[in-house]
């Protein structure tokens, strides 16, 4: 199965950030973007690839205890950036250093489970709205992002989820996601 450790945003959140999608995907050259879904956004925390089947008990157990070990914690979507002209995305305020913590305890999780994981980069918690091929430039979409903030929630759970990718060959397919576990975060102090 190919899984991946995420918080998901309350539907509420998603519902805001989708009025400022849509202006962004009426503005010209947007059409050469490839825009994720609603259905799609989500704060990957980890991601493990594909995780042989006998390791989900295992890798289940370990991100139960990294929620377990974190008190739940205020979060809201703002602002835009870009990865160079490949991802236009958006981020995150509130309490980010416990997002980053969940997100090392994710993969710590991993590891313990016996995966194999990549060593990762400085954890930028972003929500990716749009990918390009290189030929739009995405820096005026992040720019009118800049002063999109949504309202403030609290995350109160660690995420497993599945992403089933594309396999009509269908220009424009996006990928499937499917949540098949959750744990409460549960720390307090």
């Amino acid at each position: 199965m190919r899984l991946f450790a995420a918080v998901l945003p309350p539907d509420e959140a998603l519902a805001e950030l989708g009025l400022a999608a849509d202006q962004l995907r009426d503005t010209e050259g947007a059409e050469g973007l490839r825009w994720t879904g609603l259905p799609g956004w989500h704060f990957t925390l980890a991601f493990y690839g594909e995780v042989p089947e006998e390791t989900v008990p295992e890798l289940s157990r370990r991100l139960e205890r990294a929620a377990a070990r974190t008190a739940p914690f205020p979060l809201a979507l703002r602002g835009g950036g870009h990865f160079g002209d490949r991802a236009l995305w958006v981020g995150a305020s509130g309490d980010v250093a416990a997002l980053r913590r969940l997100a090392e305890r994710a993969g710590a999780a991993a590891r313990k489970a016996g995966l194999d994981t990549e060593d990762h980069r400085h954890y930028r918690p972003h929500l990716t709205l749009a990918r390009g091929s290189g030929t739009v430039h995405l820096k005026p979409y992040a720019a009118a992002l800049d002063s999109f903030t949504g309202e403030q929630w609290t995350v109160g759970e660690l995420a497993l989820v599945r992403s089933r990718l594309p396999r009509s060959g269908v220009r424009g397919e996006q990928p499937r996601y499917e949540k098949v576990g959750g744990w409460p975060l549960s720390a307090t102090g």
